[in-house]
């Protein structure tokens, strides 16, 4: 059974990862499908205001979206998913900053993967749909440093953890899609 309004399509226990660069308009998509799914829709929100730059980033993104209720969940989106309302559809942006929660918090790789295997189990088993947002960090410049390095090899797992786990992914470049397929429906 989807849900149709405006022409979204929405599976009712659908996972739909949207994965993108900065600015690629992966959150604005987000919202829009948010508004226009025929239900209520809660917000599972991962960044805190550790600075002033993320306090104004935090701030934007609050007045981009509807008063929708939100969850902060910097660390456990999977408590997050299991706590929202079953029908409603849930917008999880973003895993990029969750993974530097979970970094900064000292977790070890096998935890942080346990964790977003736990995380996307949950989200596909809800009732209603759910959206994740997460950066695309494997296409832009080689990070100079080992950390970067380190953070962009351990976010590239974990995206594809999600994405194994989507029943769609959708890449988002300068505001558009295309959709991303198992490579082995090809081979």
């Amino acid at each position: 059974m989807a849900s149709t309004t405006d022409g979204v399509n929405v599976a009712a226990n659908g996972l739909t990862l949207l994965l993108g660069g900065v600015r690629s308009g992966k959150s604005d998509l987000a919202v829009q499908i948010g508004c226009r799914f025929n239900g209520d829709v809660t917000f599972v929100a991962t960044a805190t205001p550790f600075d002033n730059d993320m306090a104004t980033r935090i701030a934007r993104h609050q007045l981009d979206r509807p008063a929708w209720p939100t969850i902060d969940a910097p660390t456990d989106i999977e408590a997050a998913l299991i706590s929202a309302p079953p029908n409603h559809l849930v917008i999880v942006d973003c895993l990029t900053v969750w993974l530097g929660n979970a970094l900064f918090e000292s977790r070890k790789e096998p935890e942080i993967l346990d964790a977003a295997r736990s995380a996307a189990s949950a989200a596909v088993h809800r009732t209603g749909p759910t959206v994740v947002v997460t950066n695309e960090v494997g296409m832009g410049v080689h990070p100079e440093t080992e950390l970067g390095r380190s953070y962009g090899d351990l976010l590239g797992r974990v995206n594809r953890i999600w994405a194994h786990a989507a029943h769609r992914a959708l890449l988002i470049v300068a505001g558009r899609a295309t959709p991303l397929h198992d490579p082995w429906e090809f081979l």
